[in-house]
């Protein structure tokens, strides 16, 4: 061991003298230059730039693109190193000096150990960067764990696999191929599968206001599973390494004569395939969607008159604990099997009738991000039924790339519907309505928000510094937002709206104008469009939720996405000429994208008809009530105009055969640029021309009252550009732009 240890240090010191190292290292400490410039991966929740949260744009994307850099270059001087001796033509007196069965593991040691020195320089020299340029939401932990898990585990990997590749073929070339191979792999054909993609990993966006911790993990858990598989193919590499004159056969032969070699391979990679077969991130829904799943008839003659639930969440794990108790009524005279729906991830801990045990089953089949289990009812009419139950939450698989929900941390919480409590399946309310209540136990500093028109109260507060809250509502499902959430009071339009948002965001938001903007948006386009079909009885509340992609709305609650309300995104010219009036537009979404949806799969290049073009136009029109006419018409119709020539003389619209002729990905790019364009300013400019044909401002408003108040068909409720042109009596033709 002594002698293994002098070898380290003299060849990790040799590796750190050489002038190949140094340049490695140098170049992926800048690596992660390119993610602010070229490399960014974290998807963009605009058209009309790139938008994405602030660490998004700061941190996540710049430890991705080190992350790639950096494995590349690692696997590349992997290869180099390994391969020196025989490039010199001096390995057979290197191996005469030192066992080759030494020398490898002591290389391999020595090139984690100068990735991890990397590692430690790079996050040092761009924590000040990171830290001014992430101002007020700019947090130390998400910076380390970001640099960690995002970029420095993949150099480990990669060089784990090139040392692999080497020691099988002992050829740098070979090496270089297959290497380049394993990593266009993970960029390609396992892009889409989050468990395979070890070298870009599946970060859709992360948290600027709240907490990454799921995903954190589930990245963490890919990275290892990696680790465990490729630790497992090095360990059966090194039974390949060349000794006394003998090939890969021979050297295979005499290396495995000591069994716990590869019994220490198999026990590795058999690890590597039991953490991805049983991951517990993403359930395991069909994938065929069967729309009648939850379509069932209820059963005779049983009926359910209230429940309550005492929900603990664990924000140390992300797991979830509690127990439900539903008051139902059995007046069939026998025994019944009664079916709920609960989260996959959980295991029913205990059922329990009036006090006695009560057989149960869980289905093995889970069907959209559900569960079902059946539970055999007594035959007394009057039955108090006690779940038991919990676990860990399990994503659904359409959305195994998107991952961050459900969030159980110290930081956030988005419990919603079965992540809660089961809900009965098969068998309805016995009356109008349910009544339900939850006590729901957090970390102190946490607010609850319950989602729609019931109230959250706070029952009482722990001994060990948690409160738990009374969640009263009406039904079997409930949505609960909670985080640290600074709460705003604004009356508009006859309403009381709670605006919530997430305290590390205050700054941005009063900067913004956020609750102006919020009053002035609801009293127009209530005025002018009518109120939203989620409003309450005389209140609102409006809910900034994590990064997810977009918003909804519900009976008495709308949810906004904290991306859009990021610095970057409030500073997004196509969306407004300053921050105050980028927040009208991401308000006004309330209207024309929530309470009016558009078809997004038929919003693409070939049209520019989406929720954009009616959402800046009413930007436009509010801006000009709050600030004049001329700078509306400065700031957003000359603007539109502009741009609209420059996207008739670009080169690609002029020519689309050129287009055609390149790679997917720049076409996608550039398709994406020039969709956004006709989004964001034509078809405003479209909807212009078409108030003027119409006889004014007072008659497109009428027009578009109408169409925000149709009857809505629900087999597509999408509206559509010929509503809104039969709507005004126009044709297409009519609104070309000349």
């Amino acid at each position: 061991m002594r002698n293994a240890l002098r070898l380290f240090r003299l060849e990790l010191g040799r590796l750190l003298r050489g002038r190949p190292a140094l340049l490695v290292m140098l170049l992926t400490v800048l690596s992660p230059v390119l993610g602010l410039t070229f490399y960014r991966p974290l998807y963009s929740t605009s058209q009309a730039g790139y938008a994405t949260t602030t660490l998004g744009v700061h941190l996540a994307n710049p430890a991705l693109a080190g992350g790639l850099a950096g494995a590349v270059l690692f696997a590349l001087l992997t290869v180099a190193e390994l391969d020196r001796a025989r490039r010199s033509g001096i390995d057979v007196l290197t191996d005469a000096i030192v066992s080759p069965l030494t020398a490898a593991p002591i290389r391999l040691f020595s090139l984690l150990s100068a990735a991890a020195l990397t590692q430690a320089v790079t996050m040092l020299a761009w924590l000040p960067y990171t830290a001014y340029a992430a101002g007020a939401v700019f947090d130390g932990g998400a910076y380390v764990l970001s640099y960690l898990l995002f970029m420095f585990l993949a150099l480990p990997i990669a060089i784990l696999f090139a040392a692999s590749a080497y020691q099988f073929t002992r050829r740098f070339d070979l090496s270089a191929v297959l290497f380049a191979a394993f990593a266009g792999l993970s960029l390609t054909v396992w892009s889409q599968n989050w468990q395979l993609c070890w070298l870009n990993p599946c970060v859709w966006a992360i948290s600027d206001d709240f907490s990454n911790f799921r995903l954190f993990r589930s990245v963490a858990y890919v990275r290892l599973t990696w680790l465990l598989a490729l630790a497992g193919l090095y360990t059966l590499s090194y039974l390949c390494i060349r000794r006394y004159g003998k090939g890969l056969p021979g050297s295979l032969a005499r290396s495995a004569r000591r069994v716990y070699r590869p019994a220490l391979a198999l026990a590795l990679l058999c690890c590597a395939a039991a953490a991805y077969i049983h991951q517990p991130f993403i359930d395991h829904s069909k994938e065929l969607i069967d729309g009648s799943y939850f379509d069932v008839d209820a059963l005779e003659g049983v009926t359910c008159s209230s429940r309550y639930a005492d929900v603990h969440p664990d924000p140390k794990t992300g797991r979830l604990y509690g127990k439900a108790s539903y008051q139902i009524q059995n007046n069939t005279g026998h025994s019944q099997d009664v079916r709920f729906a609960t989260k996959p991830g959980y295991r029913i801990t205990s059922v329990r009738a009036n006090g006695v045990d009560v057989p149960f089953s869980m289905d093995t089949e889970e069907e959209q991000n559900a569960v079902r289990f059946t539970v055999t009812l007594p035959d007394a009419p009057e039955i108090d039924l006690q779940i038991g139950y919990g676990g860990f939450p399990r994503d659904w698989n359409i959305v195994s790339t998107m991952q961050g929900e459900p969030e159980i941390s110290a930081d956030y919480m988005k419990l919603e519907n079965y992540v809660l409590a089961p809900a009965p399946y098969d068998f309805f309310y016995r009356d109008d309505t349910l009544p339900a209540v939850m006590d729901l136990t957090l970390p102190g500093q946490m607010t609850p928000i319950l989602f729609g028109d019931g109230k959250a109260t706070l029952h009482r507060e722990n001994g060990d510094g948690s409160k738990t809250w009374r969640m009263e509502d009406n039904g079997y499902t409930m949505i609960v937002y909670a985080g640290d959430y600074v709460r705003e009071e604004i009356e508009a339009a006859g309403l009381t709206v709670h605006f919530y948002y997430g305290r590390k965001h205050q700054p941005v938001m009063e900067a913004a104008g956020a609750k102006e903007a919020v009053r002035q948006v609801i009293e127009y386009c209530t005025a002018h469009y009518g109120p939203l079909s989620a409003y309450a009885d005389g209140s609102f509340n409006l809910i900034q939720s994590r990064v997810a992609g977009g918003g909804y709305a519900g009976g008495g609650a709308s949810t906004l996405d904290e991306i859009d309300f990021t610095a970057e995104n409030l500073a997004n010219a196509g969306k407004g000429a300053a921050p105050a009036e980028v927040m009208i537009h991401e308000l006004v979404h309330q209207w024309w994208g929530l309470g009016n949806m558009f078809d997004s799969y038929r919003s693409d290049g070939s049209t520019a008809w989406s929720s954009e073009g009616l959402t800046v136009y009413t930007t436009y029109r509010i801006v000009k009530q709050l600030y004049g006419e001329e700078t509306a018409r400065q700031n957003y119709v000359d603007q539109w105009r502009a741009n609209v020539d420059g996207y008739y003389k670009d080169f690609y619209v002029r020519h689309p055969e050129y287009l055609d002729a390149l790679p997917s990905k720049f076409q996608a790019d550039i398709a994406n640029s020039l969709s956004g364009m006709r989004h964001y300013n034509e078809m405003p400019l479209k909807i212009l021309k078409a108030e003027q044909l119409v006889g004014g401002e007072a008659a497109m408003d009428r027009i578009l009252y109408g169409l925000f108040n149709r009857e809505i068909d629900s087999s597509y409720p999408y509206l559509t550009y010929q509503e809104f042109l039969d709507a005004c009596g126009l044709t297409e033709e009519d609104l070309r732009l000349d």
